[in-house]
């Protein structure tokens, strides 16, 4: 192995270790919170948390191994199962996340009628619709054998070997992508920007409120109209900031191995097996950074894992000051004997 394939194997392990334990927190939150399971884009966030979570058991360890080995790891049959499920689960988070921001525009553009229009039975009809649309795709190619071992990505993915099928194959690639990674794409900018309209004229009216208000206080401390200023810069980056965390990592993480796979497709241009491992890594990214982006890092998240942690911790500090009173007492009884 070159020192590049080690510190990509490295990079997966790390991917693996991280993945695993923000995505099984996530599920935690989820069960021991009430209130998460109330809202509806609970069920969105449970939905994305699976697919990372099997992404992270199933294919993330055979592309380990096929980076180490150089070679499919496994038997055909599992190669083809992982393959499928590459597939399938890449398709259903993309469109998870687009759900998900279909559910914010929905309450950020129509606050009042939010309940009617987003109700867990229209949540379960779009995670029906996304699960029909994810497994779609990957049982056309397994049903005609596109899929396969590819040493570029050193994964079991969509892959063909039969020179004849090349043209189906890029039709069927060119419409997998369109309908997986372009239109969740475009839900996605479509639906945060109107987001970030809607999130702006709000800034402006409070801006304009605290304005007139700073006006009328003229005996006002500079340092409180200092702060009311800075919070005010705040409240106007803070959307931004959010908006374009929810699209960039999505264009970061995907693209580049959407736009791989697609160049991959004409003859004219090599890519570099390493070059195709990084974009593989990069597409892996994502089901690290979906955690923090999505739940982790929201207050009600932060409020439910601190409230997990610190009941482990004062149950593990109940059973060890239990251990050493029972020890102590022992020792008190060894003594009088």
């Amino acid at each position: 192995m070159s020192i590049l394939e080690v510190i990509l194997a490295f990079v997966v392990v790390v991917l693996m270790l991280v993945a695993l334990l923000a995505n099984v927190l996530v599920l935690m939150c989820f069960l021991y919170s009430a209130d998460i399971r109330k809202q509806v884009p609970g069920l969105f966030i449970l939905n994305l948390t699976f697919c990372n979570l099997l992404m992270t058991v199933s294919n993330m360890p055979l592309t380990l191994a096929g980076i180490i080995y150089k070679s499919q790891p496994g038997g055909d049959q599992i190669c083809h199962i992982v393959g499928f499920l590459e597939t399938f689960l890449t398709t259903n988070s993309m469109l998870s996340m687009a759900a998900l921001s279909i559910d914010r525009w929905i309450a950020v553009v129509f606050p009042l009628s939010y309940h009617s229009k987003m109700r867990y039975r229209d949540a379960a009809l779009i995670l029906s619709y996304t699960w029909l649309h994810s497994v779609s795709f990957p049982i056309v190619a397994a049903s005609l054998s596109w899929v396969g071992f590819h040493h570029l990505y050193a994964s079991c993915t969509l892959y063909n070997k039969r020179p004849e099928d090349r043209t189906q194959f890029v039709i069927f690639t060119g419409v997998f992508h369109t309908l997986s990674f372009l239109l969740s794409l475009v839900v996605l900018c479509f639906t945060y920007l109107k987001v970030l309209k809607v999130a702006r004229s709000h800034c402006k009216r409070i801006d304009v409120i605290t304005m007139q208000t700073l006006v009328l206080l003229v005996d006002i401390h500079p340092s409180v109209r200092e702060r009311c200023l800075e919070e005010q810069k705040r409240r106007r980056q803070r959307a931004t900031k959010k908006i374009s965390t929810f699209i960039g990592t999505f264009i970061l993480c995907f693209a580049p191995y959407v736009i791989t796979r697609l160049v991959e497709l004409s003859s004219v241009v090599h890519i570099s097996s390493h070059w195709g491992i990084i974009s593989k890594c990069l597409a892996y990214s994502k089901v690290v950074s979906d955690p923090f982006v999505y739940s982790l890092l929201r207050r009600q998240y932060k409020k439910t894992w601190k409230d997990i942690i610190n009941k482990i911790l004062k149950r593990s500090s109940i059973n060890s000051s239990a251990l050493t009173s029972e020890s102590h007492n022992r020792n008190i009884l060894q003594l009088n004997e």
